[in-house]
Formats: structure tokens, sequence, C-alpha cells
């Protein structure tokens, strides 16, 4: 029982990332690196801009914590599950992962302070 209710809160928060995302600004791409900041709190992640139309290329995924305790990073690669980059963050710390993603997307998530995996497509 309270598998199915974790399970459906999960997709309620991810609805309401997805919302969110909607109405976030488009990530600006400088020098050839594209910048995606994402702050993370208990159980989510929340994304300043908008992860729709992405292109595979270099990204700085700045990640801050705002959990209140410490927790962590992974990308990985949306299909073949490679790390591409990760890292714990102590309670407000910011820190920054470059990674190449290819065609094929990226996930990211928390394996600290388990949050669901947050898949993105490439636009091709």
């Amino acid at each position: 029982m309270t598998f199915v209710i974790a399970k459906r809160v999960a997709k309620l928060v991810l609805l309401g990332a997805m919302l969110g995302q909607a109405y976030a600004a488009a990530p600006v791409t400088k020098d050839g690196v594209t910048t995606i900041h994402l702050t993370e709190y208990n159980g989510y992640f929340a994304a300043k801009e908008t992860l729709t139309d992405l292109k595979p290329g270099e990204y700085d995924f700045v990640v801050t914590n705002k959990a209140g305790k410490f927790v962590g990073f992974n990308v990985q690669d949306q299909k073949s599950h490679e790390l591409l980059g990760g890292f714990g963050l102590q309670p407000n710390e910011t820190k920054t992962a470059r990674v190449t993603v290819s065609e094929a997307g990226f996930r990211y998530r928390c394996p600290i302070n388990v949050t669901p995996w947050y898949d993105v497509d490439m636009t091709k």
C-alpha cells in the first residue's frame, strides 16, 4: 500500500516539475557548452531552464543542494545507463558536472536522497 502511495506521489512530483518547466527559461549555450541549473530538494529536483528541445553536445549541470542534508547527483546516458558524471553535495553546496550528451539523451537522479529518474530525450 505505501509503495503505491509513494509511486503516486513520485508521479505527482514529476508532473509538477514538468509543468514548472513549461514556464522555465531556455538554457544558455556559451562557447559550445549548454548550462542547466538544477536545485535538489527532499525527493525531487527543480530545473531553472526548460529541458525540452535539447540537442546533443557538451553540458554543464550546475546542481545546488537545498535538501538540508548530504545528497548526490548522477547523470547517465539514457539508453546505455553509462555514468556520465556525478558527485556528492553538502547542504547549500553547489557543484558543476561537465558531460557530453549523445543523441541517446540523458537521465539524472540523486542516489542518496532517492529521487525518481528524470529522463530527457534529445532533439535530432
